[in-house]
């Protein structure tokens, strides 16, 4: 649906309710040039725009949004593959997926469950890379009686790091194929 025809609803949706574009931005608390620009097609409202107004009009989001999700497989490969930054550093392939989620939480399907999944392996997976490498030097600091080699721990993470590789190539080719993505082992951080 285009903005012309969220305007509709809108405005519709508003004068069934009986209230005025001033009292419909009091009530989803938004300016009342931001009721005027909604209703007459001028903007896109984001999702918490969306919110506000489906809450003043007594709606849930859905019914002005439905419309607005889109299926976009193209944003939702893009979200896997940037997982991909952990190579560079383990912290990107967070940060990288996150931003990309929370940019198209709204609007995209599926994008809520995959951008969860993705977040919850690569937090999964940084924290148990992290508690690896502190662990060997902790032991190593402490003279701990367990012995482990500057190979062993290059090796370990070398491991770790093709494990997250084949996980996220794994799941992006099973999401190109209209598969489920299974991110697991992974907390759930995200629910």
């Amino acid at each position: 649906m285009k903005n012309i025809d969220l305007a509709k609803k809108v405005k519709e949706l508003r004068n069934r309710s009986g209230i005025s574009q001033e009292l419909l931005a009091e009530y989803s608390k938004l300016s009342l040039r931001t009721i005027q620009r909604i209703e007459n097609g001028e903007t896109q409202p984001t999702g918490d725009t969306i919110k506000k107004l489906s809450s003043a009009l007594n709606i849930t989001p859905n019914e002005l949004i439905d419309w607005q999700i889109i299926e976009d497989t193209n944003s939702l490969l893009i979200m896997n593959l940037s997982q991909l930054s952990f190579i560079a550093f383990p912290l990107l392939g967070i940060l990288i997926p996150m931003i990309i989620w929370t940019s198209k939480k709204d609007k995209i399907k599926d994008v809520e469950q995959v951008g969860k999944s993705i977040l919850n392996y690569q937090i999964s997976w940084t924290l148990l890379l992290f508690i690896i490498i502190i662990g060997a030097f902790v032991s190593v600091k402490l003279e701990l009686p367990i012995n482990i080699s500057f190979a062993g721990l290059f090796t370990s993470i070398c491991v770790m790091y093709i494990i997250n590789l084949v996980v996220i190539i794994f799941n992006t080719l099973r999401y190109h194929n209209g598969k489920s993505i299974i991110y697991k082992p992974a907390f759930q951080f995200l629910s």
